[in-house]
């Protein structure tokens, strides 16, 4: 029978205990993962008893609580804190998600979980490299593409077109949607996944775009458009409610329409 195991510098140990300062009432413990690329060791789980009664509602807050008054090694991305930049995504109680609208009170674990977004590379603690997810979102070419002369002010749409990049535009390249993608998982080096392939689709189907054909051309790859089995984890875990897998069928109908 074969025997699969991690590596051994792979293998996640037990960490520090942080324990809340006495006479803390409300207190909820985080359980974060921790690695530092500079120190040599293993990967770690800390474990942190926070007092909520000094803590804003959000799990961010709790990080920022962490890293401001009990271990300031903690390293993770934020910015705008409003579930707009996407930078504080990461795997909270065993779902991808934003830290900055994930409130503490819907987790249901008592011991929060809280690592980096799965199968990615970690650059340390929770904040992982995304470096190839961005260049998988340069390569579609992110912008109108014209060949028309440039209008004196502004190319025009139609209200009814512009209906059509709702649930679209509103994407913030959290990257949470590909991260919990098996396809994207396995095939992650060609695959360009859920995130990239909805945005992929807002531009396409922009009435003031006018390069269509080539950016169905560029798509039409075994594998950089039909790796998605629609299993819908992209929709489940978006923090803002969209739904990168219709996106995804939508392009494959006008592949077909095309050849029809």
């Amino acid at each position: 029978m074969a025997e699969f195991t991690l590596p051994k510098n792979s293998k996640i140990g037990k960490g520090k205990h942080f324990p809340a300062p006495a006479g803390s009432k409300n207190v909820r413990t985080f359980k974060v993962y921790r690695w530092n690329p500079d120190d040599g060791q293993n990967p770690r789980v800390d474990t942190y008893d926070v007092d909520l009664a000094t803590c804003g509602p959000m799990v961010l807050d709790a990080l920022i609580k962490i890293k401001n008054e009990i271990d300031p090694t903690l390293t993770f991305r934020r910015s705008c804190r409003e579930g707009i930049c996407g930078s504080c995504a990461m795997n909270i109680d065993g779902t991808n998600t934003l830290a900055c609208t994930r409130a503490i009170s819907d987790c249901t674990k008592n011991e929060v979980p809280i690592y980096p977004l799965p199968h990615m590379a970690v650059v340390k603690d929770l904040v992982p490299d995304l470096t190839h997810f961005y260049a998988q979102y340069a390569s579609i070419r992110p912008w109108l593409r014209t060949q028309t002369a440039a209008p004196t002010r502004e190319r025009l749409q139609s209200k009814e077109d512009r209906a059509l990049l709702d649930g679209l535009y509103e994407c913030i390249l959290c990257a949470c949607c590909s991260t919990s993608c098996p396809s994207y998982w396995w095939n992650g080096d060609r695959y360009l996944g859920p995130a990239i392939l909805l945005q992929a689709y807002r531009w396409i189907i922009d009435s003031r775009d006018e390069d269509t054909g080539a950016r169905l051309d560029d798509l039409e790859d075994p594998f950089k458009l039909y790796r998605c089995h629609t299993i819908m984890n992209c929709a489940r875990t978006c923090p803002k409610g969209l739904n990168p897998a219709r996106a995804i069928g939508e392009i494959k109908k006008l592949m077909l329409a095309r050849r029809g």
